[in-house]
């Protein structure tokens, strides 16, 4: 199976936030190479909001191009087998933690957002990653920095993106 298929049955049984569901859903149906960088009508990325639920904190990386505390991901690559498989590779490469995995049930939310030309939107595939107890990080080359915020931390750094995708997290805890 391919990951642009593979994308398409994640979104079909993903039961929430109906009409960006089916925008996402649109754009891969006229899209072929809508998982792609490439595509300049805008292409999936995967993302995980890394969280230890034990200390109650969550890794935020401070990305290198936007200056903006966020959750870790970016683009598929031609390697990826599945949405999330792209998630937790992009978690794994931007925390330096070792022994993530993905909370069951699929992605957490939807996020598109738009970013400069010529690719002109994200629509962002957007999972959880809890960490193993004593997670060490390390911060990777697309990063500034990284830190762990408590929960009640994360509005007063992150935009509202970032906090939605840790309510949804935590309610699915």
């Amino acid at each position: 199976m391919s990951l642009h298929e593979d994308a398409v049955l994640v979104l079909k049984a993903y039961e929430d936030q109906e009409e960006l569901r089916q925008t996402y859903l649109d754009h891969l149906a006229a899209h072929p190479d809508g998982m792609w960088k490439a595509c300049e009508a805008g292409h999936l990325t995967a993302s995980a909001l890394v969280i230890d639920p034990s200390r109650g904190k969550v890794l935020l990386t401070l990305h290198k191009k936007l200056n903006m505390w966020l959750q870790m991901g970016g683009h598929c690559e031609p390697g990826d087998v599945s949405m999330e498989a792209a998630a937790l590779r992009e978690a794994t490469e931007e925390s330096g933690v070792e022994g993530l995995t993905l909370l069951d049930g699929g992605p957490v939310r939807l996020d598109r957002h738009p970013i400069p030309a010529p690719c002109n939107w994200h629509l962002d595939v957007q999972y959880a990653a809890l960490a193993p107890a004593g997670a060490v990080e390390a911060i990777s080359e697309e990063s500034l920095d990284l830190k762990w915020y408590a929960y009640d931390e994360v509005a007063d750094v992150a935009d509202t993106s970032v906090v939605r995708l840790l309510e949804r997290t935590r309610a699915k805890l």
